[in-house]
C-alpha cells in the first residue's frame, strides 16, 4: 500500500483521504489554515476563518450528481452534514406545480441534495476524515517545497515529497494537489525545472454574497431554480444547514457601477427588484455581503506532449480544473477526480510512476474536460453580454450552442421534459448531449424559445438598476 501525501483539507482533498484510506492507504493531509475554527459547532456559529480559500463564504451547493458519489462512496460523511443541521432538499421543488410544469413526477428524487452552508459542510468532513484510520491531516502546515526523488524514467523529474514551512521533510510513495483554485504547487514544479501547462481564462465575474437565517416567516420558499440571469446581473443562492440560506448577486468584474453592492443597503435594494427573488432576504442577517472578484476558469496540467512534466504528483479538483462558481460544479467534479484518482490507483499502483501519471491525467479529462470547455464558453459570451447591456445594446452573436442554452433557460417552465432536462445537466446527472440532443428536445426549446424573451424572469432594465443603486447619494 501506498503512503499518499494530499495537500489541502478542502472538501476534495479530505475526501480523496478517505477514500484512499478504506483501499489501505496511509494518508496524510496538509493544509495551510489552522485548525481551529475547523469544527462544527464552530462553523456553525459563524467563525469562518479559512484565509486559504477565496470562495469559502459564498453561495455553495453539493449539486445532486455529487451528492449521489458521496452518498455512494462515503456514506459516513453524509450522516455527518445531517447531523450538523444539513437539509434535504430538491433542486427543482420550487417548480413543482408552477406554469406548466405540474407535480412532482416519478424520478424526480433525482435532484434531491443535502445543503449546508460550506464552513459547515467541510468542518463536517473535516471531523469524519480526522476520525478515519489510515488518515493523518496536519493543520497549519505550508509547503515551500518539493522533494526531488530518483528519477524512475530517463531524466524525468519525480516528486518524492515536500518540505513545510518548519523545515520538516516529509516523504511519499505519491503527491496529490488538492489544494484548489490558488494552488502553488505549479510554482513549486517550475522550481524544480517541471513546469505544467496552465491555460487560464479570466472568468470576469464579481460576487456579492449574504447569509440569513430564518425569522418567524421561515425559510424562504425555494425558487424555480436556483440560478437565474437578467440584464447585467444574476442571482444564484440556496438553502443551507438548519435555517440559514445565502444569495448571491453576480455582475461583471469590471461593471464599476453595481460596485457598491458590496453595502448591504443598495444589496437589498436591488434584490428587491426582483420578484421572483426578493423574499430571499426575509430574514435575519448574519453578514454583512462578502465580495469575490477576480476569478478565472483555469486548467492546470501535469501532461504536455504526452509525458508528465513529473512523476510522483497529480493534481485534483480545483487545483486542476477551475469552473465558475455560479453552476456550483466544483465539489462535485472534484469528488470525481478523487474517484477516478482512487480507481487508477487501485488498477495500476504507483510502480509505473509514468502510466500511473497519464492515466489519472486521461480519466480527468474525460470525466470533466468537455464540461470547463463549455464553462469557459459561457463565461465568454455571458460577460460578452453583459458588456453589451452596460452599453444599452442587445448581445448577438452566431454561436448555435450558447443560443440554445439561452432559449433552454427562456422556456424552463413551458415544459416538464424540458426543466427537467435543463436540471439533469445543471445538477451534473448528465451532459447536454445527454439530456437535450440524445432525447430529442433541441426541436421542442427551438420552436417554444425563437420567440420568447432573453429572460423569463421579470426583473428591471439597466437605467432602473442603476436608479436603485444610486438611491439616497
Amino acid at each position: 500500500m501506498a503512503h499518499v501525501l494530499i495537500i489541502g483539507a478542502g472538501p476534495v482533498g479530505l475526501a480523496a483521504s478517505m477514500l484512499l484510506a478504506a483501499d489501505g492507504h496511509r494518508a496524510t493531509v496538509l493544509d495551510r489554515d489552522p485548525a481551529a475554527a475547523r469544527t462544527v459547532e464552530a462553523a456553525i456559529g459563524g467563525d469562518w476563518r479559512r484565509p486559504g480559500v477565496k470562495q469559502f463564504a459564498h453561495t455553495h451547493v453539493l449539486m445532486p450528481g455529487g451528492f449521489r458519489l458521496l452518498d455512494k462512496e462515503l456514506p459516513g460523511t453524509v450522516d455527518r452534514i445531517r447531523g450538523a443541521g444539513g437539509n434535504t432538499h430538491n433542486m427543482i421543488s420550487g417548480a413543482w406545480n408552477v406554469s406548466a410544469v405540474g407535480p412532482r413526477q416519478a424520478g424526480d428524487e433525482r435532484f434531491e441534495t443535502v445543503t449546508a452552508r460550506r464552513p459547515v459542510l467541510e468542518a463536517a468532513l473535516f471531523a469524519t476524515a480526522a476520525e478515519t484510520p489510515g488518515v493523518r491531516i496536519l493543520a497549519g502546515t505550508k509547503v515551500v517545497s518539493l522533494l526531488v526523488g530518483e528519477s524512475r524514467t530517463s531524466g524525468r523529474t519525480h516528486i518524492a515529497g515536500v518540505v513545510t514551512e518548519s523545515g520538516a521533510r516529509i516523504e511519499a510513495d505519491l503527491v496529490v494537489d488538492a489544494s484548489g483554485r490558488r494552488t502553488e504547487v505549479p510554482d513549486l514544479l517550475a522550481q524544480v525545472g517541471a513546469e505544467p501547462e496552465v491555460l487560464r481564462e479570466e472568468a470576469g465575474f464579481r460576487y456579492y454574497t449574504r447569509y440569513f437565517r430564518a425569522d418567524e416567516r421561515g425559510v424562504p420558499a425555494s425558487r424555480t431554480w436556483p440560478l437565474s440571469h437578467h440584464n447585467s446581473i444574476s442571482i444564484t443562492g440556496g438553502p443551507g444547514d438548519g435555517d440559514t440560506w445565502s444569495t448571491t448577486l453576480v455582475t461583471s468584474d469590471r461593471d464599476q457601477e453595481l460596485r457598491s453592492l458590496s453595502r448591504a443597503d443598495v444589496w437589498d435594494r436591488v434584490l428587491a427588484l426582483y420578484p421572483h427573488a426578493a423574499h430571499w432576504n426575509e430574514g435575519i442577517p448574519l453578514t454583512d455581503v462578502h465580495v469575490m472578484g477576480g476569478t478565472h476558469n483555469t486548467q492546470r496540467r501535469l501532461v504536455a506532449d504526452g509525458q508528465p512534466v513529473a512523476t510522483g504528483v497529480v493534481a485534483i479538483g480545483d487545483a486542476r480544473l477551475t469552473t465558475n462558481p455560479q453552476f456550483g460544479a466544483g465539489m462535485t467534479n472534484g469528488l470525481r477526480h478523487a474517484i477516478r484518482l482512487r480507481d487508477v490507483l487501485r488498477m495500476l499502483g504507483t510502480d509505473d510512476a509514468v502510466e500511473f501519471a497519464l492515466s489519472v491525467d486521461r480519466e480527468i479529462d474525460a470525466e470533466c474536460g468537455d464540461h470547463w470547455q463549455d464553462d469557459t464558453a459561457w463565461c465568454r459570451h455571458r460577460v460578452a453580454e453583459i458588456d453589451a447591456e452596460m452599453r444599452g445594446e442587445r448581445y448577438e452573436t452566431d454561436d448555435p450552442n450558447w443560443a440554445l442554452r439561452s432559449m433552454a433557460e427562456a422556456v424552463l417552465l413551458e415544459d416538464p421534459d424540458i426543466l427537467r432536462a435543463y436540471a439533469d445537466v445543471g445538477s451534473l446527472l448528465a451532459s447536454p448531449d445527454e439530456a437535450l440532443v440524445k432525447s430529442g428536445l433541441v426541436e421542442r426549446i427551438v420552436a417554444l424559445g425563437a420567440d420568447a424573451p432573453r429572460y423569463s424572469e421579470p426583473g428591471p432594465n439597466r437605467e432602473e438598476l442603476l436608479a436603485a443603486v444610486r438611491e439616497g447619494e
